[in-house]
């Protein structure tokens, strides 16, 4: 291998010459093996045809002419020349057949028997035509049978003759075993050399780079980005070197990068905290506190101080991202206790859920924007009394998903108000500090796709001006 190696050149060019020198045998012995299976059929089918010729001419054509002699049959009737037809083409296939020269001058000698077994049997019908006597028809069916057993010696010289051909081929067959074992075994000696010195270089290519590459990872692995390895000059690894090299190089630029969005996060997360829990809600609620308590309604301050210290210790459970939807409705209900006492006149609500779903976790604080962005910017913008509902149910069938419904019957958005609000929350994430009138449907909607990513579709806005608007979102089932 020059300097520039290629380890699948290598593989393929020693898999190329094993195949090679593999098929050398198995291609010999094909051709050398069908060259001698036709040979043996060949003989194989002549003696067997020469077999039958010789049956018919020693007894059955004998057999026939006596029949028709003395009286069993008569000469109209005879099968003698069908008989002499089927040695005729019988000898004509085997003389076409045959290649030893021997075996067709045998042939030729059984042909002229032939002929002359043929002539004698005409002369013999013919006699009988013309009213010949018994004895003459013996003597005449005498020659023919003494005509038949010279043709019948001849053809059994032939037979001797093709099977000390058959034995020949046996022994070059056997020859050519022999041969093929030597070739197969000297190709076995090759192959295992040619393997050894594959299985060497690709050895040597492979196993220094592959221990290098172990030593960067575990060197990585132990916080030492500054480590590198040496370049292989194998077009299969040099890629992998680059990119390891690569890779180590950008590690610290993106454990940097994740430690500066991790403290955005932070910071968003915080901002978002703050929109739930604005000093002006606090106010308000401490406001509402005191004139309840001035007016001594000491059941209500008992009532609004545990909803607001309720809702205060989920909004500040530091630490827990993930609440269970019980908590996270029991949070929208200390909520919304707070808003309907401040807002009896114009608010009423409901809380629906499946209860199969109570225990399933979700990220927490994303459905308390939701509510107020309904009451402040819908039910607080319309006359007459406000009908706020949260619903909890699987989206469909599968179960799959669950959904989470804010609706209310307040003052809605316009068309053109209801395209910007959709428009901030899809395009305003590099400028979330101007989405003033959104601010806390932004955040839910960032943190959902933050958390849940692509199994979520964040939120849907529904409007309609004067009647109302319903806002939801979806998440993945399953979590408890």
């Amino acid at each position: 291998m020059s300097r520039n190696r290629s380890l699948r050149k290598t593989i393929k060019v020693t898999y190329i010459i094993l195949l090679l020198i593999t098929l050398i045998p198995s291609v010999y012995s094909i051709v050398v093996f069908q060259i001698y299976s036709r040979q043996y059929d060949r003989i194989i089918s002549n003696v067997s045809l020469a077999n039958h010729i010789n049956s018919i001419a020693k007894n059955e054509i004998p057999e026939e002419l006596w029949n028709i002699i003395c009286g069993k049959k008569e000469k109209e009737a005879g099968r003698q020349y069908e008989m002499m037809n089927e040695i005729t083409l019988g000898l004509e296939e085997i003389i076409k057949s045959t290649e030893s020269g021997k075996s067709r001058d045998t042939l030729e000698v059984a042909t002229r028997a032939n002929a002359t077994l043929l002539r004698n049997i005409h002369s013999l019908i013919a006699e009988m035509g013309l009213g010949s006597t018994v004895r003459q028809n013996e003597a005449s069916l005498d020659k023919i049978r003494t005509i038949a057993e010279l043709f019948s010696d001849i053809m059994q010289n032939f037979i001797v003759t093709e099977i000390e051909s058959a034995y020949a081929t046996n022994l070059l067959v056997k020859r050519t075993s022999i041969v093929l074992t030597v070739i197969q075994f000297a190709i076995t000696v090759l192959a295992l050399l040619i393997s050894a010195n594959s299985f060497l270089m690709v050895s040597k290519a492979v196993r220094k780079p592959i221990s290098d590459m172990e030593k960067l990872s575990t060197s990585v692995a132990n916080g030492n980005l500054c480590s590198r390895i040496d370049i292989p000059h194998v077009d299969e690894l040099d890629t992998l070197a680059v990119n390891l090299n690569t890779m180590t190089e950008q590690i610290d630029v993106l454990i940097k990068k994740n430690m500066e969005e991790q403290k955005n996060f932070q910071k968003a997360e915080m901002k978002a905290l703050q929109a739930q829990i604005t000093p002006h809600f606090l106010y308000n609620t401490f406001d509402t506190i005191v004139w309840l308590a001035e007016e001594e309604k000491t059941d209500e301050v008992v009532k609004i101080t545990k909803a607001f210290s309720d809702f205060l210790r989920i909004s500040l459970s530091r630490g827990h991202e993930w609440i269970t939807i019980s908590q996270e409705l029991d949070h929208i209900k200390n909520y919304l206790t707070i808003q309907k006492i401040r807002y009896a006149d114009i608010l009423n609500y409901t809380i629906e859920a499946d209860e199969s779903l109570l225990g399933q976790k979700m990220i927490k604080l994303v459905l308390q924007p939701l509510v107020e962005n309904a009451i402040y910017h819908g039910i607080k913008n319309k006359r007459g009394r406000g009908n706020l509902s949260v619903s909890v149910r699987y989206a469909d069938d599968s179960r799959m998903r669950i959904l989470f419904k804010v609706e209310d019957n307040g003052a809605g958005f316009t068309s053109e108000r209801l395209s910007e609000v959709r428009n901030e929350l899809a395009t305003g994430s590099e400028d979330s500090e101007k989405l003033s009138s959104v601010y806390g449907l932004y955040n839910v909607n960032k943190k959902l796709k933050l958390y849940y990513g692509e199994q979520t579709d964040g939120l849907v806005i529904e409007s309609e001006q004067g009647k109302g608007s319903v806002i939801s979102f979806m998440i993945p089932s399953g979590t408890s």
